[in-house]
């Protein structure tokens, strides 16, 4: 039996050093006792330290975690080329709680012949049903309906008043999973559904009634609710720009749940107070979490919250259960599913790591 290390990142952890989830999915390993579980935890925070929240989303992988891990989970920091400055001699995979990987260097990781995966498919509906749930929200006008009603102000009910969504055009950016997944969320709902996503699939577009656009320009002309499922990628930071929101119709939403890098934030600033847009629903911003007095705090007509709206409790077990599946098929010497940087499989320095791990195959028999 060969003892498997396994280090969950330390945002994991509350002030107390306890799991901060109920359900890590940490009992699929009882089966496996050569999985050693622990956390990075010089990366958890400590009573008193108030500025953890804020480093939150800065928080990076050491060499020496890396040094000290066969496997290390993340949830949300950063993976950069320094965290391999002492080398890897030891780390075998990266499991990442989620589907997107783009704070992960992953060339850096195939350098030195380390294999990441991910969780694609844990979060499809979750995301996709976040996204639906603001453009509803926004329609409704929902938040200033609330207001109304917290500050007695029930006069003005008439300058309140939502829209319906049956024959809108909604436009999802990205016909990926959860771009998919919207489309047949709002398919009972009545609304035309056009997207523009490259790389799409054209008949599995046409199955789920989607019209494919052949550019960005043409969906947000249209569209009266935009909604954007795109991957972050160098061609793709900041593609919704001040061009972008100037020919969207001054009555239609945006929508973002997929990564606040894709949007130039200070434009959506712009757009909205300057009522150029009806208003935006954000679960993601360029730099989080969202500073104090940000602009966008003080402007009636968004809903914002914090990188947590498709986190519930089911999308959480599949996906830690997702993640700790993968785990146990590298502690037994296979490659776990949904790899990211596939080149990394064939190399050999890899391939060795691997295999030492295959003699816990017997042990689970």
């Amino acid at each position: 039996m060969r003892s498997f290390n396994v280090l969950y990142t330390g945002d994991y952890l509350d002030q107390t050093g306890k799991p901060v989830f109920a359900d890590l999915a940490l009992d699929l390993y009882e089966p496996a006792p050569w999985v050693r579980v622990d956390f990075l935890r010089d990366q958890a925070p400590i009573p008193g330290d108030n500025g953890y929240w804020d480093r939150l989303y800065s928080l990076e992988v050491g060499p020496h975690h890396v040094g000290a891990a066969n496997a290390i989970v993340i949830f949300r920091p950063w993976v950069q080329s320094t965290a391999f400055a002492q080398g890897a001699d030891e780390l075998t995979v990266i499991g990442r709680a989620g589907a997107g990987y783009d704070k992960i260097d992953l060339a850096a990781c195939t350098e030195n012949d380390v294999a990441v995966f991910n969780a694609p498919d844990t979060l499809t509906h979750a995301t996709a049903a976040a996204a639906f749930l603001l453009i509803l929200a926004l329609a409704k006008r929902l938040p200033e309906q609330e207001r109304l009603v917290r500050s007695a102000r029930w006069d003005l009910q008439p300058q309140t008043m939502g829209t319906d969504l049956p024959g809108k055009t909604l436009g999802i950016v990205g016909l990926g999973a959860s771009g998919r997944e919207l489309a047949r969320l709002a398919a009972p709902w009545g609304m035309q559904v056009i997207a523009y996503s490259p790389r799409a699939d054209r008949e599995e577009a046409r199955r789920l009634g989607v019209v494919l656009v052949p550019t960005l320009d043409e969906l947000v002309r249209r569209a009266d609710f935009v909604s954007l499922h795109n991957r972050l990628e160098p061609s793709t930071r900041r593609m919704f720009d001040e061009h972008a929101l100037r020919a969207m119709k001054p009555t239609a939403y945006f929508v973002n749940v997929a990564r606040g890098e894709l949007v130039d934030e200070a434009a959506l600033v712009n757009a909205l107070a300057e009522g150029r847009i009806a208003g935006a629903g954000l679960d993601v911003f360029e730099h989080e979490p969202l500073p104090a007095g940000h602009a966008l705090l003080g402007l009636p007509n968004v809903i914002l919250t914090p990188h947590w709206l498709p986190s519930t409790r089911d999308a959480a077990r599949l996906t830690m259960a997702s993640v700790a599946n993968g785990i146990l098929r590298a502690a037994q010497g296979a490659p776990p599913e949904n790899v990211v940087n596939p080149a990394v499989l064939e190399r050999p320095r890899f391939r060795r790591k691997l295999a030492r791990f295959a003699e816990n195959r017997e042990q689970n028999r």
